[in-house]
C-alpha cells in the first residue's frame, strides 16, 4: 500500500508528475469498469467522488435513477506497470455511492466489505488465496491456443512462459506476491497463483491480475481470456480459492486434536458453503 490518506495521494501525484488517474470499479457480473480523470480533478474526486450514469452499468440502476458517484479509495492507489514511467498513470478502486452520499447496496465491493465487517465484528479476519486459470489465444477472433502444452509442460511445448514471466514482473512491481505459475492441462491454458492476503485486498489484486495478464498479452500481439469454457471438449478454466479465518494470529479452522484437524468453526464453515452451493450429481456449480 503506497497511500493511506487523501494527502498521501495528492503528494505522490504531484511529485511523480502523474498524467492520469484511472478510477476502477466492477459491475454486478464482475467486469472491470474504468474512467480516467486528470490531476486537476483529483481533489474533488477524493472529497466528493465523480458522477457517472449508473443506468449504463450492468445491474446498477434504472434510467430514472441513473445518477451515481464513484469515490476512490486512497489506499488502493498503484502505478499501472505497463505504462511509461515518464508522466505515469495510476489507478484507484472506487466505492459506488448514491447521490446522497450513502453506499450503493448493489456495489459488489461494498457488498464484500459488509460481509468482511460481519466477520470482523466476531473477531475474525478473512483471507483468500486464488489460483487463476486463463487461456492465451493467437487473437480475439478465433479460439486458437497459442501452444500445444499440457499440465506443467515447459519449452518447447509451453511457448507462453515469457508472457507469464512479464506478467509476474508487472504484478511484483506493484507489490502483488506470486507463489506459482505454470502451464495448465489444456493447450494454451495457464495459471498464476497469488500469495494469500486479506479478503478485500485480494479481491482488488485479483481484478488487477486479470487486467495485467490481458494487457501484457495484448502488447505481445496475443489474446488472454479468463472465460470459464472458451473451447468445447477441452478443460475449462477455474479459480480454486483457498479460504481461511484467523483470530489474531491463530487459524480458526485448525484443531490438532480432531481426526481431520478441523475445528468446529472450520466444519461449520464448510457446511455453510455446501448449504449455499447448488449442485447436481456430477459437479458443484
Amino acid at each position: 500500500m503506497i497511500c493511506s490518506t487523501k494527502e498521501d495521494v495528492m503528494k505522490i501525484v504531484k511529485e511523480r508528475d502523474v498524467s492520469f488517474i484511472q478510477l476502477w470499479f466492477t459491475d454486478v457480473l464482475g467486469y472491470l469498469k474504468s474512467f480516467a480523470i486528470t490531476p486537476g480533478e483529483l481533489d474533488e474526486a477524493l472529497d466528493e467522488g465523480m458522477g457517472f450514469d449508473g443506468s449504463s452499468i450492468e445491474g446498477f440502476a434504472r434510467i430514472e435513477e441513473s445518477d451515481m458517484i464513484a469515490k476512490p479509495d486512497p489506499t488502493t492507489l498503484e502505478f499501472l506497470p505497463w505504462r511509461d514511467e515518464e508522466k505515469p498513470v495510476v489507478r484507484m478502486f472506487c466505492d459506488i455511492l448514491e447521490p446522497d452520499g450513502t453506499h450503493y447496496k448493489g456495489d459488489p465491493r461494498y457488498a464484500f466489505k459488509r460481509l468482511l465487517q460481519k466477520a470482523k465484528d466476531q473477531g475474525y479476519t478473512f483471507y483468500l488465496g486464488p489460483e487463476l486459470e486463463f487461456f492465451y489465444f493467437t487473437d480475439n477472433k478465433n479460439p486458437i491456443p497459442l501452444d500445444e502444452g499440457s499440465y506443467f509442460d515447459t519449452t518447447p511445448l509451453d511457448t507462453a512462459g515469457q508472457l507469464r514471466r512479464e506478467s509476474i514482473f508487472a504484478l511484483q512491481k506493484i507489490g502483488i506476491d506470486i507463489e506459482y505459475s505454470h502451464h495448465e492441462v489444456a493447450p494454451g491454458q495457464h495459471e498464476i497463483d497469488m500469495r494469500y492476503d486479506e479478503g478485500l485486498r485480494m479481491a482488488d489484486k485479483t481484478m488487477t491480475l486479470k487486467i495485467i495478464v490481458k494487457e501484457i498479452a495484448r502488447r505481445n500481439g496475443v489474446y488472454a481470456t479468463f472465460m470459464p469454457k472458451p473451447i468445447f471438449g477441452i478443460n475449462g478454466s477455474g479459480m480454486h480459492t483457498h479460504q481461511s479465518l484467523f483470530k489474531s494470529d491463530q487459524n480458526a479452522f485448525y484443531n490438532s486434536k480432531d481426526k481431520y484437524h478441523l475445528s468446529d468453526i472450520g466444519k461449520s464453515y464448510v457446511a455453510g458453503l455446501l448449504k449455499h452451493a447448488s449442485y447436481d450429481k456430477d459437479s458443484y456449480v
